[in-house]
C-alpha cells in the first residue's frame, strides 16, 4: 500500500488543498511566484484560518474540562 504524502494529508485536514493545487498550476505555468502572489496569500490565509479554528476548538475543549 502506498504511503500518503504528509503534505497532502495536512492539506486535506485544513481544507486548503484546492488552493494549493491552483498555486502549483500557477507556478508551473508562470515559473514566477510573484505572478502567483494572490494564490500564495490565499493559501496563507486558509492555513491561518484553519490554525485559528483548531486553537479555538482546543481552548473550548480545555475550558470544558475545568
Amino acid at each position: 500500500m502506498e504511503e500518503k504524502d504528509p503534505i497532502e494529508e495536512m492539506l486535506d485536514r485544513t481544507g486548503c488543498k484546492t488552493i494549493h493545487i491552483s498555486l502549483q498550476e500557477c507556478m508551473y505555468e508562470y515559473k514566477d511566484w510573484r505572478k502567483c502572489q494572490h494564490l500564495v496569500n490565499e493559501l496563507r490565509d486558509c492555513m491561518l484560518k484553519h490554525e485559528k479554528q483548531k486553537n479555538e476548538a482546543e481552548f473550548q475543549s480545555e475550558k470544558k474540562k475545568n
